[in-house]
């Protein structure tokens, strides 16, 4: 039996990751290749970053990803005629022939990430190949897919980590091989991170990736509402196609540890006094007239002992930990796993949100934010709250993935993630 040319009946099958033809950036025609990259758009704050990548150069991939139009069909029809005119352009140009590439990213700290970004093949999740952590929302689903739709393409990897043979292994072997080659192209962003990438075209190579790689699952650490889209859009269209793929970055966290952030929350409508009051006789609240990096500190040595917060807007940090127990047996949902139930996001969004403060999950009333200073600022400014997380370590994200369990939506932040703009998938092609 086949639904939308998809065989009911599937044989076992691993990570199968397809070269492509990528489509990049002609560097004598941008004015830089720094300039013409982005965060993923999921990061980009709105609306200072963006008009600030937009200024940075005409050619931008914000104007691909973050269109700017009066209703989201005119953004989405407005990203596809840009990439159909920079195409014809010679703005972006193909490959000649279909490669994986290798990606690598490098701090001022001596950070090195190195992964493999290609065409993954997109897997129902009763195959438990990409497994979610956190969950979606289908609007941002939905206007993701519209947009892909409306321009036929991949415009940015998603990040996907799997647990491989670290050096020992045959990908890995490749990609320091490759790494040792003078690259196809060396950028440096404006944030600091160095950015290079190699084609692997040899018929060898890309065969001992795919055989590696068939055995592993992955995880995927950035990118949820993007996978959700990969899956829609294959559901749409019979099998097979272009859409049966998607674009990702795998990095294999065994030889290549990825960093764990956390996503900090700001209550747009809840004063700072507000929240503390509410906290009286539920939570135990500490002022701390300290400096933001002296109250992370503080933050991270109390969220090693249970549930811990801080909150930011008035010009303090408010610690606030060792939530009452019974709230959390009248709040915390009993169905899940404890490592699900003791998530400073499951009490953030069960205990507090829900039911302290009464807050909704939506756009106009919290915005998700990943860099913690500017957290801070944006509270102290618009008179909100900054709820300050502590990170979740990548183990107690994979375990909780593996068992089907779903965090809260924004839980973790991964990274470093790939840089959007430096090779893009035309399904054209």
């Amino acid at each position: 039996m086949n639904t939308a040319g998809h065989s009911t009946a599937k044989a076992p099958r691993g990570l199968e990751l397809t070269p492509f033809r990528g489509l990049r950036y002609d560097p004598d025609r941008v004015g830089s290749l720094a300039a013409v990259t982005s965060p993923p758009y999921d990061v980009v704050v709105r609306p200072d970053g963006l008009h600030h990548l937009q200024s940075a150069d005409p050619h931008n991939i914000v104007r691909l990803i973050l269109p700017e139009a009066g209703t989201p069909e005119a953004r989405n029809a407005q990203a596809a005629d840009t990439l159909r005119r920079w195409r014809a352009e010679g703005i972006l140009t193909a490959d000649p022939e279909p490669g994986l590439y290798v990606y690598e990213q490098r701090d001022g700290d001596g950070m090195v990430q190195r992964g493999i970004i290609g065409a993954l093949r997109v897997s129902d999740p009763e195959e438990r190949l990409v497994l979610p952590h956190e969950d979606v929302m289908p609007h941002i689903v939905a206007d993701r897919a519209d947009l892909m739709r409306a321009t036929s393409a991949n415009l940015e990897p998603l990040l996907l980590t799997y647990r491989g043979d670290g050096s020992a292994g045959a990908t890995a072997d490749v990609i320091e091989r490759t790494a040792e080659r003078p690259p196809l192209l060396a950028t440096t962003t404006e944030d600091g991170f160095h950015h290079r990438l190699w084609s692997v075209t040899d018929p060898a190579d890309l065969t001992a990736i795919q055989r590696e790689l068939a055995g592993h699952q992955a995880l995927i650490a950035d990118g949820h509402h993007r996978w959700a889209t990969y899956r829609r859009l294959r559901a749409e269209r019979s099998s097979p196609g272009p859409w049966d793929h998607g674009l990702v970055l795998l990095v294999d966290t065994a030889r290549y540890p990825l960093r764990v952030r956390a996503i900090h929350r700001l209550l747009h409508d809840l004063p700072v006094a507000d929240a503390v009051t509410a906290l009286d006789g539920l939570f135990r609240v500490r002022r701390l007239d300290a400096p933001l990096a002296e109250a992370v500190n503080v933050l991270a040595e109390a969220a090693s002992a249970g549930n811990a917060f801080l909150l930011a807007g008035d010009g303090a940090f408010h610690l606030v930990d060792r939530p009452d127990p019974d709230l959390l047996a009248r709040t915390i949902p009993m169905d899940r796993p404890a490592a699900w139930r003791t998530l400073d996001a499951t009490i953030l969004h069960a205990t507090l949100l829900d039911h302290v403060w009464r807050v909704p999950d939506s756009p106009a009333h919290i915005a998700y934010i990943h860099d913690t200073a500017a957290t801070v600022e944006k509270a102290e400014r618009d008179g909100g709250t900054a709820v300050l997380m502590h990170p979740v370590h990548e183990d107690v994200v994979r375990d909780l993935a593996r068992q089907g369990v779903t965090m809260p939506r924004k839980s973790t932040s991964f990274g470093p993630k790939p840089a959007s703009g430096l090779v893009l998938r035309a399904l054209d092609l």
